[in-house]
């Protein structure tokens, strides 16, 4: 498994926090707020799995590199 970091853009990384403290943790780039979308989300778990998989989660806020 790759490395997985925070976006080097602050300003990314401060927006999106503040977005998940709001909707209590859950993915604030999406309108359901279902366990599949509580931070970090199931489909960049997924993503992650997947040795070839290098980019960013959903939100922008995580980054996984090869």
């Amino acid at each position: 498994m790759g490395r997985i970091r925070l976006n080097e853009d602050p300003e990314v990384v401060r927006t999106v926090r503040e977005g998940l403290k709001k909707t209590g943790g859950y993915c604030p780039c999406r309108t359901e707020r279902t366990d599949e979308y509580k931070c970090v989300c199931q489909e960049f778990k997924a993503q992650c799995a997947d040795p070839n998989f290098e980019g960013f989660c959903h939100c922008l806020l995580y980054y996984k590199e090869k």
